[in-house]
């Protein structure tokens, strides 16, 4: 197996079902990663020393999630130099809105990337940009998964147009 270029950390077991899109984007594009549970909170030694030798490990960008207060991917951020990728998960007291608002509003110095509420998939589509940038395969990837996802549009409007509004929607329910 090749050394891992993406590490996904959650803050809980809880976050898996969200962080799984990353996992599967990832393989799709054929950029390695590692999957580890730490927590800013409860075991702040082992999350500190996490990032702080990601780099060594050959780690290139950390995602991290995590729900409620969301701090971990500040804290990892803290620990290193390293792009780190924020994942807010949706919370059932506030709808993720809360994780949203910790991981964005990170003091100077000290920036996450944030994506969307849940937005794991999007998270890994953005490490892999961000490796691409010296991973000329990696890049080549992202540059076919665009086109076809470019491509699936059109199919869709030329479906759209070729059935009508109330066939196509009759269509999508089957």
């Amino acid at each position: 197996m090749a050394q891992p270029k993406v590490g996904i950390v959650m803050g809980s077991d809880s976050d898996l079902p969200v962080m799984k899109d990353t996992v599967e984007i990832l393989d799709q594009l054929g950029v390695e990663y590692e999957v580890v549970i730490t927590s800013a909170h409860r075991v702040p030694q082992k999350t500190a020393k996490y990032a702080a030798t990601a780099e060594e490990r050959g780690l290139e960008v950390i995602i991290a999630a995590a729900g409620g207060a969301a701090h971990l991917p500040g804290v990892i951020a803290a620990e290193t130099a390293l792009p780190v990728i924020g994942v807010p998960i949706k919370t059932s007291a506030l709808g993720g809105v809360d994780s949203l608002y910790s991981i964005v509003q990170m003091p100077k110095g000290v920036p996450v990337a944030t994506v969307a509420i849940n937005g794991a998939r999007n998270a890994g589509i953005l490490a892999a940009q961000i490796i691409g940038v010296k991973d000329e395969a990696v890049r080549e990837k992202i540059k076919r998964f665009k086109k076809e996802m470019a491509e699936a549009v059109e199919e869709k409007d030329k479906k759209l147009q070729q059935l009508g509004v109330a066939a196509y929607l009759e269509n999508m329910n089957k």
